[in-house]
Order: structure tokens, then sequence, then C-alpha cells
């Protein structure tokens, strides 16, 4: 029988009505996840949503993407293991209704700490927290299959999934459900986006005839100037063609949101 602490871990918090989190998960590195998540947190804020994005990979690539660097080492792992607030860690971008709880180097060590603590809904528990503060939550996941990823399945209300243009990204696709299923008895919906495509590319094109209805980002000069600006494609090219998908994939997953909802 479980205990009480452990019956209480599994219960469902109270979370806002009109507040959700995103994960961006894949178990492969390499398909842009990052890239999603900062810049699906920028489209988040646009959208008149307060918005935060949390990345909980140790390469810290989120907050970098917005200029902003760690506190300090070892903090970030602090908030899952001596449940100390994470809102302290939190900080401001540059631009309105867009704050940033930055990854550091502890995070390597977190699903090993996750397992010795024994809390299974830490994660959700610490969504539904801040979910008093920001409507939109957006993770940006490492690409693991372990006690993380079932954590992240069990806090988010919608997985995007980002996949290569392949003829194997339904297969790849196929893994990720898989993976979500079995960690959680009712898990959240999950969206399948082709990234970086290329349509002057046969196998790009062939990815995308095979699977018409996923939405797609496309392989742009745009997407990888993120990096250099370290701003979100939409704060320094607007109009351009990245920068627009990545505002039609928010509308999509509002949408589906709004189906969860009803």
């Amino acid at each position: 029988m479980l205990s009480a602490v452990a019956r209480e871990d599994e219960d469902e918090g109270p979370r806002p009505e009109n507040s959700a989190t995103i994960a961006i998960y894949s178990v492969k590195g390499g398909v842009g996840k990052t890239t999603f998540a900062a810049n699906l947190a920028w489209c988040s804020a646009q959208d008149g949503h307060s918005t935060l994005l949390w990345d909980l990979d140790a390469a810290g690539g989120s907050g970098f993407l917005y200029g902003l660097e760690p506190k300090g080492s070892g903090l970030a792992e602090d908030v899952f293991s001596r449940d100390r607030s994470p809102t302290r860690l939190i900080q401001r971008t540059a631009w309105d209704g867009i704050d940033v709880l930055p990854a550091d180097e502890s995070i390597r060590a977190l699903d090993a700490q996750l397992v010795r603590i024994g809390k299974r809904r830490r994660l959700a528990k610490l969504t539904e927290e801040l979910a008093g503060n920001y409507a939109r939550i957006v993770l940006d996941c490492p690409p693991v299959m372990n006690e993380l990823s079932a954590q992240v399945v069990r806090a988010a209300d919608l997985v995007i999934v980002p996949l290569p243009p392949s003829p194997l990204s339904a297969r790849a696709f196929d893994l990720v459900v898989r993976e979500i299923a079995g960690n959680t008895r009712r898990h959240p919906p999950i969206l399948p986006v082709l990234s970086m495509l290329d349509l002057r590319r046969a196998l790009h094109k062939q990815a995308r005839d095979a699977n018409p209805n996923w939405p797609t980002v496309p392989y742009a000069s745009a997407v990888e100037q993120c990096a250099v600006h370290r701003q979100p494609v939409g704060a320094h090219s607007p109009q351009s063609p990245a920068a627009q998908q990545f505002a039609r994939l928010w509308n999509a997953i509002e949408a589906k949101l709004a189906e969860r909802r009803v």
C-alpha cells in the first residue's frame, strides 16, 4: 500500500483552468528541440500569454538563445531534490511576457536524484505551482528515456515531438509514443512536427508526402541565426518563412489545447 506521502505525490494537483505545460521532447538529439522551445515560447508571449521557458537540458541552450546564463552552479537540480521554489532561479528576458528558468551542469545528475527521492510527480507539482504565475510553461527536455522523461510526460498537457524529415520519421515517432504511453495511464496529446525541412531534398519531400498532416518547420538560415543574435527568429526576422511557420505551429498547439479542455 502507498504511504500518505506517496499518495499525495501521485494525486493531481490544482492547476489554473487556462494554464498549460507544453513539453518539447525527442529521444534523438540534433532535431532542433531547443530551437523549437525558444521560438514557441516567443510565439506564446506574442499570443498574449505570460510564458515561462524551463530548460531541463544540461546544455543550457534555451537560456543561451535568450542571452541568459544560470545564476550559479548546482542550483537547477536543487529545485527537485530540496523542495526549493524554482521562482528564485527564474530570469526575465529582454521581451515582455517571457521568463526563463535556465539549466546548469547539475541537471546532468537529475535523473539519479529523482529516482533517489522517489517523487514520481515532482516536476508536475512544480509546474502546478508555477502555473499560478504563468499561463504557458514550455519545457525544453533532454533527449533521454529515463525518470526525467517520465516526469515530463506526467507534467505536460501536450508533447511536441520534432522529427527529422526522413523515411524513418514515422518509426521514430512511434518510439516516442510507446515511451510516453509506458510512463502514464493517461498520457497527454502528442503532436509530431517535421523539423529542418528542406523540400529541395528528395528524402525530405518523401517524408512530408508520407505525413501530410504533420506541421513542418523549414530548414532556414533565419533559424540558424537565432544562436548568432541570441534571439528567437520572430524577434530578428519576423517576416521570414520560418517565423511564420512557428506562428502556425503555435496556432496548432493552441487548437490542441482547446480540444483537451472541451
